[in-house]
């Protein structure tokens, strides 16, 4: 049988993945927990100590949002209320790259391969996008 040269590295099992998922939450939940702490003890309660620590997950969402397949501007869910629940998707999903058990969006489809084979049955792999000079 003919191994995928693409597939060099066995993808994550369920509890490897959930492991990393709780890192990637806890990097953006304790900067926020600490922001706002700080700075509910310096200016008091209110909007800005309610806003002002979403910048540090806001930020993160944007950087790892596009390795997911979503959008940089689904950082801006986080004003809204939702931010976490698409952040912990986010996660979920990039604790499992290069692989993707998710169809890829239009414009991701060049850089992805089906992985054939019996153990990676069902899953894509990304590789890096290609660089053009103009």
């Amino acid at each position: 049988m003919s191994v995928d040269p693409l597939a060099a590295r066995a993808p994550l099992v369920r509890r490897a993945r959930t492991c990393v998922a709780a890192v990637i939450v806890l990097a953006a939940i304790v900067p926020y927990l600490l922001v706002r702490d700080l700075v509910e003890t310096r200016f008091g309660a209110g909007p800005m100590a309610d806003l002002t620590p979403l910048v540090v997950p806001a930020v993160l969402t944007a950087w790892l949002a596009p390795y997911a397949s979503y959008r940089r501007r689904d950082a801006l869910l986080w004003l809204v209320g939702v931010g976490g629940l698409v952040f912990v998707v986010i996660a979920w999903r990039v604790a499992f790259a290069p692989y993707r058990d998710w169809r890829p969006r239009p414009e991701e489809v060049p850089r992805m391969h089906w992985l054939k084979g019996p153990e990676h049955a069902g899953l894509w792999y990304a590789t890096k996008a290609e660089r053009t000079s103009a």
